[in-house]
């Protein structure tokens, strides 16, 4: 499911994944009876039979059992029945139904991943997996396991289920079971004849044949519960729509709140998608009005503002026009230099520019702006130096709520004023019929350019007062933000040196290069094909050299992903080479090619973009291009950085912080531990390491520093049991021992 989080940091990503697939459910199939089914809290007769079944499993993860409550709230808000019995399990329960909808004639469609339900399919019972896309009729489950639906039981005894600690006969993989259920008819023919299976294989199975029994009765689905709802009594019901509005406004999931009209308590809309109000926004086509609105606005004291413009990159970008506004529902759009067949006359760009620069670089008028450092950018384009910034609204939101993944105007209208603006491409079209803002009508664009102004100041009114119930936030607003985004400007717009004739040298070497990974390649797999395509890699590595399959896509095709081919790069050569081809690939097309091509024919630099509303622990990031990840631990990426080079008479300076993150957690918490480590001025992981492993500095290896540079770095950030056993690839029963050891040494 995505690590999807609301602005109070509550995880929402299983709600949203489990909400989605039923939505599409719903969708696709329109059914009219249906029901989600959940295991209910508790043991089950299962449990009585074997104590230790499923006692092998981790608990949930702590971030997956706070959503289990929302999921509830949501499938009972979108109308649909929902069933928990104590005792059994949810696959009884579905059993259950699915028997009684199958004697009153009615067919069943089972919405599951579990190959255990197989068992259940027959010719009025299909499953589907959402997550694959797939249907699973009887010839489907015989495809998949070997065996037909009414075998899948005894199948399961054979091969065991390590998930549900069902023990199963060893040595006995899907392969050996098919084959043997097949050749004897039936579990109990295979046991009568166990003598005749030879070798070791056939040891084991004389060995268990005393366990089979149970294991063949733990992996049986009972259709027989007591239930009191009948499938006629599933019937779907109309959603409550104000219930969802509520949860989706709670869990922000603004897509899904839009569609139900909005939020519950949205204001009325100044001016809607499809009509202006021409009262209230103005379109400034002279002097006299242009001068009235630079009047009223340097007597406001303050206004907000945005310009529209040619470009995104503000270092290429032209003003066609300028809106602003002092007061909520009321804004002007100034438009100078639209251009179109029989577009009416406007004022003079250069000369409107001239009569708004002092306004404009009036330290003691304040301005209001979202994402106002580009606009800082291209108002300097054009001679103006932007004065007085006192509020961003992307800023507020992002100080407000880092971990929210969206700061755009349209994200926070919808947000914290159940507001739907007007998109750019409603008034400039989409994809390759979009037109340039230079090309839209004017009045399609006054009503885009002021409601952008306007939004901007009821966004700032609506989330200043939230700022500054937080003093510490309000600092940190006035005092890091609000002064860096001058800075920022500054450094876009000067741009960073580098060696152009460097780059293009090592893009030549890198290409010979990869062509001799290519010939390598095709050497070790005794055919010539595709090392760039994922599909003819799928083929080679797993069809013809039958390397193992690690991992499945979403569509059931076994992965070439990174993470898969690094560790099957362990044991088989080929994939170490794709690999190597992937990442020198990817540094000949992001870096020594693309670099040159970035370099501003008026400026002879780079510009990049800085963003300080993305990386929710404060960190800025860098993008067209991004200049913050270029590799290092390669020889191939260090050279890309040597041709980042200074003007002749200066030099390039670099500085970092040791372990800022972890000396900021050591004076927030005071523990004891940690500062004592920090004092002493040890290898802070190493000192941890030593701590959570029971062992002296001297003795930690590199693979226990590691673990505890993962577990230092994680923890703080809040990061559970399950995602550092993803991290450091261990059980998570493993990682939650080191959780508990790393908060034993360092409780503060």
């Amino acid at each position: 499911m995505p690590a999807l989080v609301n602005s109070h940091g509550e995880p929402t990503g299983a709600v949203y994944g489990v909400a989605n697939m039923l939505r599409r459910l719903l969708a696709d199939y329109e059914p009219s009876h249906v029901a989600v089914i959940f295991d209910a809290k508790g043991k089950t007769f299962r449990d009585d039979i074997y104590p230790e079944y499923k006692a092998h499993r981790p608990p949930m993860p702590s971030e997956l059992a706070g959503q289990i409550e929302p999921i509830h709230a949501v499938v009972q808000a979108m109308g649909i029945p929902m069933l928990q019995v104590e005792g059994v399990e949810a696959d009884d329960v579905i059993g259950t139904l699915a028997r009684r909808a199958t004697e009153r004639g009615m067919s069943t469609l089972v919405s599951t991943g579990d190959k255990d339900l197989a068992q259940l399919v027959d010719g009025h019972v299909t499953l589907v997996n959402t997550m694959t896309d797939t249907l699973f009729d009887r010839d489907a489950v015989v495809d998949k396991s070997g065996v037909p639906p009414e075998r899948i039981v005894q199948f399961l005894a054979l091969v065991g289920d390590t998930v549900d600690n069902i023990p199963g006969v060893p040595g006995v993989g899907p392969k050996t079971a098919a084959k043997w259920l097949q050749q004897y008819g039936s579990l109990d023919n295979l046991v009568a004849r166990a003598g005749e299976i030879a070798g070791k294989v056939g040891d084991n199975l004389r060995a268990s044949l005393t366990q089979l029994p149970m294991a063949r009765e733990l992996a049986t689905v009972r259709c027989d519960v007591a239930l009191e709802v009948t499938p006629e009594g599933l019937q779907r019901r109309a959603p409550d729509v104000a219930r969802l509005k509520e949860l989706y406004q709670k869990l922000e999931f603004k897509t899904w709140l839009a569609e139900l009209g909005g939020a519950t308590n949205a204001p009325a809309p100044v001016a809607t998608s499809e009509t202006t109000d021409a009262s209230r926004y103005e379109t400034v086509m002279d002097d006299a009005a242009l001068d009235r609105w630079i009047e009223r606005l340097r007597k406001a004291g303050e206004f907000a503002f945005d310009t529209e413009t040619t470009d995104l990159d503000g270092q290429r970008a032209e003003i066609v026009g300028v809106s602003f506004t002092d007061k909520s529902g009321d804004a002007a759009y100034v438009p100078l230099s639209h251009r179109y067949p029989d577009a009416p006359v406007q004022l003079d760009r250069e000369h409107a520019l001239r009569k708004l620069k002092p306004l404009l670089e009036d330290e003691s008028i304040g301005k209001i702006g979202q994402n106002i450092k580009y606009d800082m950018i291209v108002l300097a384009n054009h001679g103006i130096a932007l004065r007085g910034l006192r509020y961003d609204t992307m800023l507020e939101s992002y100080v407000l709520d880092s971990t929210a993944s969206r700061h755009d105007m349209d994200s926070l209208a919808l947000k914290y004023l159940g507001y739907k603006t007007l998109k750019y491409e409603d008034v400039a079209g989409k994809g390759k019929n979009q037109i340039n803002f230079c090309e839209v009508l004017i009045e399609k664009a006054a009503a885009y350019a002021a409601e952008d102004a306007d939004i901007t100041l009821r966004l700032h009114e609506h989330l200043w007062p939230r700022l500054t119930a937080t003093p510490s936030l309000e600092k940190l607003f006035r005092e890091i933000e609000m002064p860096l985004v001058p800075v920022l400007a500054r450094m876009e717009s000067h741009g960073v040196h580098i060696d152009a004739t460097l780059l293009r040298a090592q893009s030549g070497e890198i290409a010979r290069r990869l062509v001799e990974l290519e010939q390598e390649a095709h050497r070790l797999a005794e055919q010539p094909f595709n090392i760039a395509s994922p599909k003819q890699i799928q083929e080679i590595l797993f069809d013809k050299l039958k390397l193992p399959v690690i991992k499945k896509t979403p569509t059931g095709q076994p992965s070439t992903a990174e993470e898969v081919l690094q560790e099957l790069a362990h044991d088989y050569p080929l994939p170490e080479l794709i690999l190597e081809h992937r990442g020198l690939t990817k540094l000949k097309s992001t870096y020594a090619d693309k670099l040159p091509e970035a370099i501003n024919p008026r400026t002879g630099r780079v510009h990049t973009s800085y963003h300080q509303a993305v990386a929710a622990t404060g960190r800025l990031s860098s993008t067209d291009p991004n200049l913050q990840n270029i590799p290092v631990r390669t020889s191939e990426g260090r050279r890309i950085r040597q041709a980042f080079i200074a003007e002749p008479g200066n030099k390039i300076v670099s500085a970092d912080y040791s372990q800022i993150e972890l000396r900021i957690m050591a004076h927030l918490s005071r523990d004891e531990g940690l500062i004592k480590a920090f004092a002493a001025k040890q290898d802070i992981h190493r000192a941890t390491a030593a701590e959570v492993f029971g062992t002296t500095p001297d003795q930690v290896s590199d693979d226990m520093r590691r673990a505890a540079k993962a577990i230092n770095f994680g923890l703080i950030y809040g990061m559970s049991a399950f995602g550092l056993a993803r991290q450091l690839k261990i059980d998570r029963s493993s990682a939650q021992k080191y959780v508990e050891l790393y908060f034993s040494r360092y409780p503060g």
